[in-house]
């Protein structure tokens, strides 16, 4: 389900180095807003910024270092690269932005917050999956109608040389980053047990639940920003607004008839329609908190939003108040293949390992005796209960295709040679399990902005950054 939005960000700033020409633009997709710096006197050199007021272009700028951060340096075509990619963004977006003093200021603070990152994330030495940057490169190139990497890359190169490896540079670096900064707000969000039962006895809790909502959304937007519209423009939007709501109260309502109906003389087009089914925990918080308290056939009073006014119908509701999973009761035995231990010598293990199975040993007994899965080998390999997307995925695979009772042959996986049995199978309720994991993810959510502001002021505080002209 889409909720739209009238309004896009109107200041983006892109942050990815060296792109250019169209096809950077929508290969790169790599956008921020920022906020000016909030630098303290402490550790920005005052006496020159005085200097950074001036507009910087190409046709005014001999290259040179702008700004120092710690020990590195941020030249004028880094900053000169970004705000044209920034321009051409939001032109690409339909809000154009003019080079100014306060775009400069704007996008050399987000080039000195990337750099502060970047070198955080020397220092705690995260390195990205190389299988996930590919697989985020394949994402790109089927997004440009292409079938393989090799096609991305002579596309991009035969553009400018040097593209592809620049964006695949971007990409680890922007992986990098967005690993570092979910380790920093975990390290900073603390959520109890006890906040995740006050949680759930909130009102807000009834987004959890399993039931579906099928929901008539309808926004009438505004004829111009809501600062700007006078008294006369926002009652005529508000009594479109009851005109559909008296309309969408009649049973079994045509909801299109009924919207063509209440356009009238209304100058901007209404939108929406009927939504479908959707669980109310994909919606907004605002517009979930509205479904659930309505009954089915009933009309949500209008909800003047700033985008616009909201009317919603609650048309159908699916009640169900448990959520079947399959899980599996399975062992394994592991054979680890690293620097002590070559594939080969890991493989022609569990071979001998699988041919005493065959021959009838216990296979707890070996999982003891042979495992190098240190969790579950004084268990006798016993992984208890497992659900779907909880293992690997080779190991998934060979655990659903395995019968109950039975072991698998050898697999590989990139923890090493496995063999598995699976003990038994269930159907398991994890309703409470389900609401508990999403009252955690959503006070998460909620506290994780914060966090994120609070971490990066420190960063920014405890560096060395001096803005020369």
């Amino acid at each position: 389900m889409r909720f739209f939005s009238l309004r896009q960000t109107s200041r983006v700033v892109l942050l990815s180095m060296g792109m250019t020409g169209a096809i950077a633009l929508s290969l790169s997709a790599q956008a921020a807003t920022v906020k000016p710096a909030k630098t303290s006197a402490a550790n920005v050199d005052a006496g020159t910024q005085k200097n950074s007021a001036a507009r910087l272009t190409p046709a005014n700028s001999t290259d040179g270092i702008i700004a120092l951060v710690n020990e590195n340096a941020i030249l004028k075509s880094d900053l000169i690269a970004a705000m044209a990619q920034t321009q051409a963004r939001a032109q690409a977006a339909g809000e154009p932005i003019a080079n100014s003093a306060q775009l400069q200021s704007e996008v050399l603070n987000a080039l000195i917050m990337r750099e502060l990152q970047l070198s955080m994330v020397k220092r705690v030495g995260l390195n990205p999956d190389e299988a996930a940057i590919n697989q985020r490169l394949a994402q790109i190139a089927q997004a440009e109608g292409l079938s393989s990497l090799g096609e991305l890359q002579q596309r991009l190169d035969a553009a400018k040389p040097g593209s592809y490896a620049t964006l695949r540079a971007q990409l680890i670096e922007d992986a990098a980053i967005q690993a570092l900064q979910q380790r920093q707000i975990a390290s900073r969000v603390r959520i109890s047990e006890q906040d995740i039962d006050a949680f759930l006895a909130s009102p807000e809790a009834k987004r959890l639940s399993q039931s579906e909502y099928q929901t008539i959304h309808v926004r009438i937007p505004y004829m111009d920003d809501y600062s700007r519209l006078s008294d006369a423009q926002r009652e005529e939007a508000l009594k479109v607004a009851q005109r559909l709501r008296t309309r969408l109260q009649a049973p079994n309502v045509d909801v299109t008839e009924a919207i063509a109906a209440s356009q009238g003389s209304y100058p901007i087009q209404l939108q929406g329609g009927d939504m479908g089914f959707h669980k109310a925990a994909a919606l907004p918080t605002e517009l979930a908190s509205e479904i659930t308290k309505l009954e089915v056939g009933a009309v949500s009073a209008p909800l003047v939003t700033p985008e616009g006014i909201d009317i919603i119908k609650l048309a159908d509701k699916k009640s169900s108040d448990t959520m079947l999973v399959p899980q599996w009761h399975t062992r394994h035995i592991l054979v680890k293949v690293d620097e002590l231990q070559t594939d080969a010598l890991a493989e022609q293990k569990i071979n001998d390992l699988y041919e005493q199975l065959r021959k009838g040993a216990d296979f707890a007994s070996l999982a003891s005796t042979y495992s190098d899965d240190p969790g579950s080998a004084g268990r006798g390999g016993d992984l208890d209960w497992v659900g779907e997307e909880q293992m690997i995925g080779p190991f998934e695979t060979m655990m659903k295709n395995t019968a109950v009772g039975d072991y698998s042959a050898p697999f590989k996986t990139q923890f090493g040679w496995h063999i598995l049995k699976v003990e038994g199978k269930r159907e398991q309720d994890v309703s409470d399990e389900y609401r508990r994991n999403m009252a955690r993810q959503a006070l998460y959510q909620r506290l994780a902005p914060q966090a994120k502001e609070d971490w990066l002021q420190e960063l920014q505080a405890g560096a060395y950054i001096q803005i020369l002209g």
